[in-house]
């Protein structure tokens, strides 16, 4: 009888026991765990990547540059890390975006134009700790070169000249200064200008179909000069060839002190006539009298009653 009881004494103390074992386990997985998260919450350990870069800012003020690769640790609530800062190829839309923006030529036509910069952050104390939200900085000072520069153009260099006027826009980021006598982009930040392209150049939709109107309506200019000098030379060639036709006929038929120059002149005029009324509205011919010495009567048929 004695050893039931304790039979079920021990039992319940082995229960106990992993009881308390297993909460004792859960708390202190939870409370690593908590730890862990902390301190990945407040970036205690950080890591740089590579071609990136972090900037810290300590208690009393001081900004550092962190350059080098792989994992870091720093104090919690005595250092910050202000911003992580990408070291390799970056780009730059002209106005902030992709879309094409309006501008204004020299003509004061109306234009819809985009480009891309791109750049690289060559001195990180320069872009990072010198300047206050670099790149909001120098997307006003990219917008305000370019559009200097496309604003001052012609129209039709800014859509027949891309090339050079492309070329242009990246030797003055590259070296103009940004006001006279200043810094240019590339030492203001800290930057290397790479590249720049123009994207797109074109007109407004209404110019575009204004400028299509002029073109044919020139076109249909150039068609109709085209038929008027065809016709100009099919009457000259005409005009030779009845010249010829009475000089020969002249030669052939005429005195040689010009007798006959005026029954030939009347020949031909009534010949002209003739063709010209050569059927009447009846159907009827006409008859043509050639008389050298005097001119002949020509009478032409009367309309028939109705």
């Amino acid at each position: 009888m004695s050893t039931e009881p304790s039979a079920k004494f021990l039992r319940r103390a082995f229960v106990r026991t992993a009881l308390r074992r297993t909460i004792g386990i859960g708390l202190l997985i939870g409370l690593v765990y908590g730890l862990v998260a902390l301190v990945y919450a407040s970036r205690t350990i950080y890591k740089v990547k590579l071609n990136y870069a972090v900037v810290l800012e300590k208690l009393g003020g001081e900004r550092q540059a962190i350059t080098e690769v792989g994992w870091h640790f720093r104090l919690p609530y005595f250092t910050r890390i202000e911003q992580e800062v990408p070291l390799m190829n970056q780009q730059m839309h002209l106005g902030g975006q992709a879309e094409p923006m309006r501008i204004i030529s020299k003509e004061n036509v109306a234009l819809w134009t985009s480009g891309v910069m791109t750049y690289r952050i060559r001195d990180l104390h320069q872009w990072a700790i010198e300047n206050l939200d670099a790149h909001q900085l120098l997307q006003a000072d990219y917008d305000g070169i370019v559009k200097d520069i496309l604003q001052a153009q012609e129209v039709d260099r800014l859509v027949s000249d891309r090339e050079r006027v492309k070329e242009e826009i990246y030797r003055a980021l590259k070296s103009r200064p940004v006001n006279e006598g200043g810094p240019t982009l590339e030492e203001k930040y800290g930057i290397e200008v790479v590249s720049f392209v123009l994207k797109e150049t074109r007109f407004g939709d209404k110019l575009v179909a204004a400028t299509e109107e002029k073109k044919r309506r020139e076109l249909i200019a150039e068609a109709e000069n085209y038929a008027a000098d065809q016709e100009a030379s099919r009457i000259r060639k005409l005009y030779r060839a009845y010249t010829e036709s009475i000089r020969e006929l002249q030669r052939t038929v005429g005195r040689p002190d010009g007798s006959t120059d005026v029954a030939l002149l009347n020949f031909l005029a009534q010949q002209k006539w003739a063709t010209a009324y050569e059927k009447n509205p009846g159907g009827r011919s006409t008859v043509v009298i050639q008389n050298t010495e005097v001119p002949p009567a020509l009478t032409l048929p009367g309309a028939e009653e109705p």
